[in-house]
């Protein structure tokens, strides 16, 4: 355990103390995509994942797209927001009728939370009284939405709202602990549902330029096969999850890299993926006029600054390697690199397969595990260079060599 700690005691205590109970630290693989072509922009992406074909996939994808423009930011918004859940059981006029007078109040109280965000170019952009009662008999809340810049903010939001949640109180002068008190706060969260915190990113090139990379199969072929997997994702929950999946082997691992909220990110993304009632994939194809258009539209609240971003060191050394982006940038930069695996991945499915470049890849861990030497490795990569790999399949390789 002691093995994959950090000798430097100061950075060893500094690690330990980001989470509890830790007893030691769990370490991924961390590789770059380099030439990541981003509004004219290229970046070199760190990646943390110990799957090493969405790496590869990533990478393959950026070059080929980098060489055709890169990828293109169309449209990026980023409120994110928090609600205050409450139970008001009196009339309900009495409390719409002084929702000004309290929403006044409460955005004055929350003058000397919000001080250093509003510094920043941020801070609260509206604060709004919504009836859930035909959800719930006596059911409100007030949504906050707000500004973070460049931090993801779930820290500035929940203290926000725990202000308004107490605030409410404190404006219809009632004690929290009065059972006949008409209006009770049940709780106040930020939302990980962050569809107003958004982006749409897209990669075009001709259809010539498919041919290097279309395989064995005519262009117009490939791009139509191509363009109808998408739809399929776009129709078939089974296929979306995948396909989504495989966005998301992207979007993770630079979320990861950079220190990140991975979880709330797939949380947000799959609610999105669902907000038409319909589970859907994120990304889509298009063929029109002799362009081969790839886009995906998606919710990423991210951050810069803050968080542990500042506390782990490889977190820090992502974003500098980035270049020290801004967290608009940044959207852009995970965006790109989620669709970049993606469209490798239905590359993959449409023409050779999806298994041959997994298992080529997976055929390095293999022999790790079996423990084979230099001089048999090199000849297990030659063997299996057009053979199915199989871990029962390699290991009776290495044993035919020991005869």
């Amino acid at each position: 355990m002691d093995g994959f700690l950090f000798t430097d005691t100061e950075q060893r205590k500094n690690f330990l103390e980001l989470s509890e109970n830790t007893i030691s630290s769990f370490h991924l693989p961390y590789g770059i995509v380099p030439n990541v072509l981003v509004d004219g922009k290229i970046y070199h992406v760190p990646m943390a994942i110990e799957e090493s074909s969405v790496v590869a996939a990533a990478s393959h994808s950026a070059r080929f797209w980098s060489e055709r423009g890169g990828f293109k930011v169309r449209q990026l918004s980023t409120e994110k927001l928090g609600h205050v859940y409450l139970r008001w059981f009196a009339e309900p006029y009495n409390l719409k009728e002084q929702w000004e007078q309290l929403k006044f109040f409460l955005l004055e109280r929350l003058k000397k939370v919000t001080a250093s965000m509003v510094h920043r170019g941020g801070g609260i952009l509206r604060l709004e009284l919504l009836d859930e009662t035909g959800l719930l008999d006596h059911l409100y809340k007030i949504e906050l939405v707000v500004d973070t810049v460049n931090s993801m903010g779930a820290n500035f939001v929940n203290t926000c709202l725990e202000d308004i949640a107490e605030g409410l109180y404190l404006f219809f002068d009632i004690d929290p602990a009065d059972p006949s008190k008409k209006v009770q706060v049940i709780m106040a969260i930020l939302s990980n549902n962050t569809d107003k915190c958004t982006l749409t990113l897209e990669a075009s090139c001709k259809l010539d330029d498919l041919k290097l990379i279309s395989e064995n199969l005519p262009v117009e072929e490939f791009a139509d096969k191509m363009a109808f997997a998408y739809r399929i994702a776009s129709v078939d929950s089974f296929r979306a999850a995948t396909h989504n999946k495989g966005i998301m082997n992207g979007v993770d691992a630079v979320l990861i890299a950079t220190g990140n909220d991975f979880r709330a990110a797939e949380a947000a993304a799959h609610a999105f993926a669902s907000k038409d009632g319909s589970y859907r994939s994120l990304s889509c194809c298009a063929l029109d006029s002799g362009v081969f258009t790839i886009g995906i539209t998606m919710p990423l609240a991210l951050g810069t600054v803050g968080g542990i971003t500042n506390l782990h060191p490889l977190a820090s050394l992502s974003l500098e390697i980035l270049g020290n982006p801004t967290a608009k940038e940044l959207m852009g930069v995970v965006a790109a690199v989620g669709l970049a695996t993606n469209f490798a991945a239905v590359r993959s499915l449409v023409t050779t397969g999806i298994q041959k470049g997994h298992m080529r890849l997976h055929l390095s861990n293999i022999l790790n595990s079996l423990n084979a030497p230099p001089e048999k490795r090199k000849e297990a990569e030659t063997w299996f260079r057009k053979r199915k790999v199989s871990f029962n399949a390699v290991k009776h390789f290495l044993d035919e060599k020991k005869h």
